[in-house]
């Protein structure tokens, strides 16, 4: 009560309700990357910044369009279709050389991460579409993502591009920051889009690139803060030219090169045709809307990753969810493959399948951690919803820092984060058709703290939950009944 010095009427309200927790966002993932800039005020002053963005709006706004294909990278050999002189129809051949088409992909990915439920994230520019791709540059701008607290996911879809062993030196400079910071988890890719020609073979393939990858000294839990997808995706996204600077390579009439007095139009460029010959420079740019850009799967899972965080809650596993923008998954995984990324008993780590289902479309079926033996920490879901748990009520905590360590801080502590819990177990982020089947909270002398532990200062609290897994495996179990009567 305060100290009341002149007479007078006073009015103190009283606080009968304890704190509450507030959850922090499960879902904002950290993009590490090139972009064509980095420009908000001036240029390339958000160069090596993590910028929070919310639309692809502001990510062109920023950080501009996708990187141009080169013109030279196009082999484009037309066929004009004649019924005497009278032109009837055409037929193109079009060749991408895409072993030298751009390695600049973050646009496109932001782009399906945003197609498949993303909110807010991070984009961390390392360089701009001149510069090549290497593991210094991305490591420097992963180390920015780890000195701010907004993210909760990390993944970098331009990392395929570097060698093997790059690649899984900074896959695992992933797992080890999420791992030692406790705040995030990692999405990883495969390195290369492999094409098997036999079932079994894909486990090989997938092999190189999560090999390299294990639990370290540093961080010796670093598997269970992420996962891994495969294969990557066809997506519905075009190739982006400068398409009037493309001329055609070869030109035939009939099969046959062109006979006086017929026009040879090998060497035009569409920029010459788009008047003179407005149908064939048409339909030249209608086939090139055909080929579409291969993607990794990282950003897509990022963006499923929000949607379900955003739709259900972060309990919910991010799987049997069909891929948005996507034309169809790059390898068609057989069961026997599946079998063995899925569990894997020689190394212990899975990898999540996405398969073309018909009726369904692309559909993700696999939600595992890549310590997908572990029984504690084997589901995604489940390890992300502790990071979000404990995140959540570690800030909320932070108010009692340096309140008396008696029993009323002890109720108010326990009261509140039993409260927040109670609202996971109703919403059915936890199991058990009690509370206290779902959750518990310890705290007290004698409970979780000893004399000492008050003495120097200590709170300590115990809090279990049960939470909810993914009914992984569903099986049907019949049997004949025999007849009766």
């Amino acid at each position: 009560m305060a100290n009341y010095r002149s007479p007078g009427v006073y009015v103190e309200e009283i606080s009968t309700l304890p704190p509450s927790i507030a959850e922090v966002q499960s879902a904002v993932p950290a993009f590490v990357g090139y972009t064509k800039m980095a420009t908000n005020l001036v240029a390339n002053d958000l160069l090596n910044v993590p910028t929070p963005i919310d639309s692809m709006v502001d990510f062109v706004q920023y950080f501009g369009g996708p990187d141009i294909e080169d013109p030279a990278h196009v082999t484009l050999d037309v066929d004009e279709q004649r019924s005497g002189t009278k032109t009837t129809g055409y037929t193109a051949s079009i060749t991408l050389d895409k072993a030298n088409m751009s390695k600049h992909i973050l646009y496109h990915a932001v782009n399906l991460y945003f197609a498949n439920g993303g909110t807010r994230c991070y984009i961390v520019s390392v360089g701009n579409y001149s510069a090549s791709i290497t593991l210094a540059t991305m490591q420097a701008g992963l180390t920015l993502i780890g000195t701010i607290d907004g993210p909760t996911i990390l993944l970098c879809p331009e990392a395929v591009q570097l060698a093997q062993g790059d690649f899984n030196s900074f896959n695992q400079a992933m797992l080890e920051q999420a791992a030692s910071l406790t705040d995030r988890f990692a999405i990883i890719d495969t390195l290369v889009p492999t094409l098997p020609k036999a079932p079994g073979s894909i486990t090989k393939d997938v092999a190189t690139a999560i090999d390299g990858i294990n639990d370290s000294g540093a961080a010796p839990f670093a598997l269970q803060y992420g996962a891994v997808y495969y294969p990557y995706l066809q997506t519905s996204y075009n190739y982006t030219f400068t398409f009037d600077s493309i001329a055609i390579t070869k030109y035939t009439i009939n099969g046959a090169a062109p006979v006086a007095p017929a026009v040879d139009l090998s060497g035009s460029a569409m920029s010459a045709l788009k008047s003179t010959a407005s149908s064939l420079y048409n339909y030249v740019q209608a086939q090139f809307q055909n080929y579409h850009i291969t993607l990794p799967p990282s950003a897509a899972m990022a963006g499923v990753y929000c949607g379900i965080d955003k739709k259900i809650g972060v309990w919910k596993a991010p799987a049997n969810v069909s891929l948005s923008n996507v034309v169809k998954a790059d390898v068609s995984v057989a069961r026997v493959d599946q079998d063995q990324l899925n569990v894997n008993d020689h190394t212990g780590k899975s990898v999540n399948a996405i398969l073309n289902i018909p009726g369904s479309g692309t559909v993700v079926m696999g939600a595992r951690t890549l310590d997908g033996n572990d029984n504690e920490w084997r589901y995604i879901n489940v390890r992300r919803f502790f990071i979000t748990m404990e995140q959540s009520v570690k800030n909320a905590m932070a108010m009692f820092v340096f309140e008396p360590n008696t029993a009323p801080t002890w109720v108010k502590v326990r009261a509140m984060i039993e409260n927040f819990l109670f609202l996971k177990w109703r919403d059915g982020a936890l199991a058990g058709s009690k509370p206290e089947q779902a959750f518990f909270v310890n705290i007290g002398l004698g409970s979780t703290m000893t004399a000492l532990d008050v003495l120097e200062g200590r709170l300590i609290i115990q809090i279990g939950m049960a939470v909810s897994r993914p009914a992984e495996f569903i099986i049907l179990q019949f049997e004949q009944k025999l007849q009766t009567s």
